[in-house]
């Protein structure tokens, strides 16, 4: 047991899962949820929940982010790619492909590790802010900079213990885009409440909370060459700012929330002033889920078919699977969710 903390965030359950926890709200993917989300298959029916991974293309999304780069392994000096082992000796018959990427984990269909956002909180109680993550990791010491030794790299909070999960259960469709269409609505605690009603939907402690705003498809549909108003002003995200949207995220035990838009909320833009009379966190949900919760945020599915789908059928819950790559010390992942009806 390592006591990192003095006091941790009000609204936060830091703790409450064990002193060394790291999985937050994912211990609530229980086998008694995989079960709830395997009894939901009635079809045998699998959708891709992944956007392409060279998706939205160019950087007007996250100027920090850019497209995969694939190229051909290299071997001997030579491109492993159509390589004819012949080549090698004259008795083999084979044919040989082999290549790299180079990619922004965060580019496409994503999930964010809980070392991806942390917060600028007096963990200590001595006055002074520290630099800390959920459940009081420090920067520093447990996520290391590049310039740190060891670093860079979540020594504590990487997505591979998250990997290590399956991340498997059941997952609740909302259709925001069914309600709002392509229109930037921010989506708060009344409206959120009066779509699940109206389309019937409840979710459970250890639910998979999926958002479905229709900003994938538009994605598709831009063809890797997205314009700035359409990335920026489209579709539904969540308000932040709402309190009791935070609240309801607390007591509905959800696991994870699960969106096709980029950021699951609303962001600041570049260049945008902004009347803040304290200090607060630019991407509260970010900072309420990841920071306070330990609760995994999604970004960038496809979730377009899969809703269109459940809507017809007049159903909302799935099995879904979803785990990120197994690789140690990243902060977030690309990811192939599947889901199953």
């Amino acid at each position: 047991m390592s006591q990192r903390w003095t006091h941790r965030p009000e609204g936060s359950n830091w703790g409450d899962f064990g002193a060394d926890d790291q999985l937050g709200r994912l211990n609530l993917l229980t086998r008694e949820k995989v079960l709830q989300g395997v009894a939901e298959v009635k079809e045998g029916r699998a959708f891709c929940l992944s956007l392409p991974l060279d998706y939205p293309g160019g950087n007007l999304l996250s100027p920090g982010r850019h497209p995969p780069e694939l190229r051909a392994a290299m071997r001997d000096g030579q491109p492993f790619m159509n390589f004819p082992l012949s080549h090698r000796d004259p008795h083999f018959t084979d044919v040989v492909c082999d290549d790299m990427v180079l990619i922004h984990l965060q580019y496409s269909s994503q999930w964010d590790s809980l070392a991806h956002m942390g917060s600028l909180f007096d963990a200590d109680g001595d006055g002074e802010a520290e630099m800390v993550f959920y459940n009081g990791y420090r920067a520093g010491e447990h996520v290391k900079g590049p310039n740190e030794e060891a670093g860079p790299g979540a020594l504590s909070l990487g997505i591979e213990t998250m990997a290590e999960t399956s991340v498997q259960g059941r997952g609740v469709m909302v259709d925001l885009h069914a309600h709002f269409g392509r229109a930037r609505e921010q989506v708060g605690y009344d409206s959120l409440m009066r779509v699940m009603e109206t389309d019937s939907v409840t979710v459970e402690s250890g639910d998979m909370l999926c958002l479905h705003t229709g900003f994938g498809a538009m994605l598709l549909e831009l063809e890797r060459n997205p314009d700035w108003d359409s990335l920026h002003n489209s579709c539904s995200v969540l308000d932040g700012h709402d309190e009791r949207l935070l609240e309801w995220i607390t007591d509905s035990g959800i696991a994870t929330i699960c969106t096709d838009n980029f950021a699951v909320e609303e962001y600041p833009k570049v260049g945008e002033e902004l009347s803040l009379d304290r200090q607060q966190a630019a991407y509260p949900i970010h900072e309420h889920c990841l920071f306070k919760l330990g609760l995994p945020l999604a970004e960038l599915w496809h979730l377009t078919e899969l809703a269109g789908w459940l809507r017809a059928n007049h159903r909302s819950r799935f099995l879904l699977t979803a785990p990120p790559l197994r690789l140690p010390g990243a902060v977030g992942s690309p990811v192939t969710p599947v889901a199953t009806v």
